[in-house]
């Protein structure tokens, strides 16, 4: 089980730093700004590199971690296999038929006296 409040994310991850490329004229591309965030225990990462502020990078970078970690986390229902109904098969069946007899009626055209 994944805990997903602050203090024990924080533990569980490594947080590095690096210069983000990119518009944001000569702060943006000397401070380095831009978040990885790895998370050690299942090794998923996350970055930010949205703002020119490397707190907000931060807080940007653990949201999208936890949103990976939640969808880790759902588990899926198994479809459970179902029977056509008789009815739809024998529909399906004469459907058929009828589209057969018509291909086979395709090259037999009628000559008429004129």
């Amino acid at each position: 089980r994944i805990q997903f409040n602050e203090d024990t994310l924080e533990k569980d991850c490594e947080i590095s730093f690096f210069r983000a490329s990119g518009a944001g004229g000569q702060h943006r591309n000397k401070v380095e700004t831009a978040v990885r965030v790895v998370h050690t225990p299942t090794g998923m990462t996350a970055t930010a590199a949205d703002t020119r502020s490397q707190w907000q990078n931060r807080q940007l970078a653990f949201e999208r971690l936890r949103e990976k970690l939640r969808a880790t986390q759902i588990r899926k229902k198994e479809r459970v296999a179902t029977r056509t109904p008789k009815k739809a098969t024998q529909a399906r069946i004469k459907d058929k038929k009828s589209q057969g007899a018509k291909k086979q009626n395709r090259g037999n055209v009628r000559q008429s006296d004129w």
